[in-house]
């Protein structure tokens, strides 16, 4: 199995030796080949993956053959996950502007049948070592704060962290996906040499327990009906604050989409409110819950005012 692409570089740190090496371990437990696309043949590919994944309206497909091609030539990333001579999965990103040595991720999808096997995470950490390579220092990328297996797979397994919250961001999508929902999403930084990051690529990613936060306030909570469950002492925010999700929004949206709708106004407001206000992301239960803790600097201005220093 050949590495990711290295072309141009002379010196290459131990961190990229690491991240290369990440990538090729990933990819190899997946039982798959990871490798930049260039070739119209592969990117046509590209677009028909992702158009049987999210079955677009035909008028706003994810993305187009032609917009690949520009960005290839451009010389961002485009990259697929193989299984034999079989696509099954694919990473598009771009870069950002140069003085911030960064990469937004577009977009990156895996086959239904290829689901459960860690495609996904071996086409993330190629795209890392990639990135690497070429002297970017983070990359960031957008989810649905709704969709837990994504959370999970973001916050946790790939120890990215969200720095925004971002209200219908793409406008209305009505695809086999978003079913006509808001599009809020997840901002979302990912900072390539950071220790945690690293430690994640080596599959040893620090794992939040909601269990051993006895002291935590639950600020979004779940319902008897399924609902959405707000607390009524939101505003108190000190120290270790809960968010949770529904287990599965994407049926939820086909059965019941009263109900999806109601938990994307509740965390839209409970979520996006507690970042806005300075709070931070620092983990994600496999249960559903986001783990938030209060920034530095609003425990210092609340202490402040609570001794009349403020």
């Amino acid at each position: 199995m050949s590495s990711p692409e290295i072309t141009g570089l002379i010196d290459v740190s131990t961190s990229v030796d690491d991240a290369i090496g990440d990538g090729l371990a990933a990819a190899a437990s997946a039982g798959v080949r990871v490798r930049g696309l260039h070739e119209l043949a592969d990117l046509d590919a590209v677009y028909r993956l992702y158009d049987s994944i999210w079955r677009p309206d035909p008028m706003n497909p994810p993305i187009t053959t032609e917009l690949l091609r520009a960005l290839t030539k451009a010389g961002n990333y485009v990259s697929g996950a193989f299984d034999g001579d079989e696509l099954i999965g694919a990473c598009v990103g771009f870069f950002s502007p140069p003085l911030e040595r960064a990469m937004h991720s577009h977009v990156a999808g895996v086959s239904g049948a290829a689901r459960g096997r860690s495609v996904g995470f071996a086409l993330k950490l190629h795209q890392r070592a990639w990135a690497l390579q070429r002297g970017v220092e983070a990359i960031s990328w957008t989810f649905d704060p709704l969709i837990r297996r994504n959370a999970y797979f973001n916050v946790t397994k790939l120890a990215a962290r969200p720095t925004e919250y971002l209200t219908n961001f793409y406008g209305f999508m009505q695809d086999g996906i978003n079913g006509g929902d808001d599009s809020d999403r997840l901002l979302v930084r990912w900072q390539l040499d950071a220790p945690d990051v690293g430690a994640a690529a080596a599959r040893r990613p620090a794992v939040t327990a909601v269990d051993r936060l006895p002291r935590a306030t639950v600020a979004l909570g779940f319902a008897d009906d399924g609902g959405p469950s707000t607390s009524p002492a939101l505003g108190a925010r000190d120290g270790t604050v809960l968010v949770g999700v529904p287990a599965d929004v994407e049926k939820l949206r086909q059965t019941d989409p009263g109900v999806a709708k109601s938990w994307r106004a509740a965390l839209r407001e409970v979520l996006g409110g507690l970042l806005a206000d300075g709070a931070r992301v620092t983990g994600f239960d496999r249960a559903g819950w986001y783990v938030l803790e209060q920034s530095v600097r609003q425990q210092s201005v609340r202490d402040d005012a609570e001794k009349g220093l403020a």
